[in-house]
């Protein structure tokens, strides 16, 4: 499902979708039905179509100059969801415009995490905990006695280079559950000086704004996984009232600088562990 790896599936479908129907395996093609669900779900929030909007601004971020009016627009032209032709049969994908360009980055973490768990719990584990690029999964006992499994949430406005840096915003508890953070605090390119997010927005063409970090606790990664993406996307008044409808799923928002705030749907409380 890499979009870097030249021999990847998702490569081969971004070289020859427009010319024909490629198939592809069945976790592959499982990705991409859930993705369509997803997109459906939040309004397009979450499309794994952004691919041309990606490439455009990650060689924005190489020539340091930010894109155009023009350029954004001819790259919105490939983007869309509804643009993915999916042979459920013959397991096949198809573009229907040229160009179009898939990125699975918000949402094949997730499944990956939900496919070892579902490996551990076949084989008899009693517990586990699966982390993949800070999107997470556990089940079962935790380590050394413990009542929950502790996950660190860290602070996007006191970051320091490199994964795990930073200070802890809060401590989460959680037994069986996913968690999934998205923000532009670790990834996203400079351009003249400015940072954008690697979370594209494609009803606008360019990168997310509005929310420096999106938590979602779910009961499985995939869902954990897209729906951070999306709420990014949505911003904090739309993505709280799509993630207050679903069921099991929780979600805890830290707004941009200058004037960040820490917002939380009414039930991810439980998830918070205030004790040292």
């Amino acid at each position: 499902m890499s979009d870097y790896k030249s021999d990847s599936q998702i490569s081969l479908v971004n070289r020859d979708a427009f010319k024909r129907a490629v198939e592809v395996g069945e976790s592959t093609y499982e990705v991409l039905q859930r993705s369509v669900e997803f997109s459906k779900l939040t309004d397009g929030a979450f499309d794994v179509t952004v691919g041309p909007l990606v490439d455009l601004f990650r060689s924005a971020g190489k020539e340091q100059v930010a894109p155009n009016e023009e350029q954004i627009a001819q790259a919105r032209l490939k983007v869309g969801f509804e643009k993915l032709k999916l042979d459920d049969k013959n397991m096949t994908v198809q573009f229907t415009v040229d160009g179009m360009r898939l990125d699975l980055g918000g949402i094949a973490k997730g499944y990956a995490i939900d496919e070892a768990i579902e490996a551990m719990q076949r084989c008899g584990a009693n517990g586990a905990m699966v982390d993949i690029g800070g999107d997470i999964r556990c089940f079962g006992t935790p380590l050394k006695d413990k009542d929950h499994w502790l996950i660190g949430l860290q602070d996007p406005n006191s970051t320091v280079e490199g994964i795990g840096g930073g200070e802890l915003l809060l401590k989460l508890k959680l037994n069986d559950g996913a968690i999934a953070t998205s923000g532009d605090y670790q990834q996203f390119v400079l351009i003249e000086g400015k940072r954008h997010s690697h979370i594209m927005d494609r009803k606008t063409g360019t990168s997310a704004k509005g929310l420096s970090s999106v938590t979602i606790i779910a009961e499985n990664a995939i869902g954990a996984d897209a729906l951070a993406t999306a709420v990014s996307v949505m911003g904090a008044e739309k993505g709280l009232v799509l993630i207050e409808k679903i069921p099991q799923t929780e979600a805890i928002l830290m707004t941009s600088q200058p004037n960040s705030m820490l917002i939380k749907t009414s039930g991810a409380g439980k998830y918070v562990k205030f004790n040292p």
